[in-house]
């Protein structure tokens, strides 16, 4: 009987990974669905069929050998989908927070992919979940704009680093997404300016060539299309999915 591929996905737990993770497994992988906490963990696993957890910080080294340690099949693709903290701009934002996001977003990636590296085939794909700021900088998104910027380049470097193995590097780049986390940003940007969430929202939808946001069922299927063999042709691209709202060319 052949073994069912594995996809490994960190930051499974938040809004974006549990939809993501749902629809992995929903397509016939085994989910090792990585988070901090055992706890965070719980309700994904008994409620999601094929999800098993492993528990393990991305932000630490350690990470990687816990990872390692949860494989037993081969791995079809690995989605680095933590999120960093929101700190504010780039005049006010702790340097060392912003030094953290690119440890969490790019350091977590080295160690995602260096774990999973033995069980790896042929049309593995390694994605990375950037954002919309790491190509249209602001100065009010410090942490989201330095570190997606970074994971761009590093998704690259692994597209060459992988390509003869037949594994493909890919970065996903929704806009803003339509979560909690997101109202709570609103909300805290409401309270600065003076204004309601509810008005920064509009705002923040009026950036979008469709007056949208984007959701986290439209990332989840982004994933899912992935794993077709066509998209080899996507090797070390970034998928822009931020409902139109980028302006820049290219």
């Amino acid at each position: 009987m052949c073994q069912r591929e594995i996809a490994v996905v960190v930051g499974s737990t938040g809004a974006m990974g549990t939809a993501i993770t749902r629809r992995l497994a929903s397509s016939g992988l085994k989910v090792v669905a990585v988070a901090r906490t055992a706890d965070a963990l719980r309700s994904l696993v008994s409620s999601t069929p094929g999800v098993h957890a492993c528990v393990a910080d991305i932000a630490d080294d350690s990470a990687t050998d816990v990872i390692r340690a949860s494989l037993d099949a081969p791995v079809r693709m690995v989605v680095q989908g933590a999120g960093v903290a929101t700190a504010g701009g780039v005049l006010t934002a702790p340097t060392a927070t912003v030094v953290e996001s690119v440890n969490i977003k790019v350091g977590g990636m080295l160690r995602l992919v260096r774990a999973v590296d033995g069980h790896l085939v042929k049309g593995a794909r390694l994605v990375a979940i950037g954002g919309h700021y790491g190509f249209e900088p602001s100065a009010y998104a410090a942490t989201a704009g330095v570190a997606n910027a970074a994971l761009a380049n590093l998704v690259r470097q692994l597209s060459w680093a992988y390509g003869e193995r037949g594994v493909t590097a890919h970065l996903v780049a929704p806009g803003p997404a339509d979560t909690e986390r997101l109202r709570r940003v609103a909300a805290d940007r409401g309270s600065r300016d003076g204004t309601s969430a509810e008005a920064v929202l509009r705002q923040m939808r009026a950036e979008s060539a469709i007056g949208a946001f984007t959701t986290v069922e439209q990332i989840a299927w982004a994933m899912v299309t992935l794993l077709a063999p066509q998209a080899d042709a996507l090797a070390g691209g970034t998928l822009f999915m931020d409902a139109g709202r980028r302006k820049a060319l290219p």
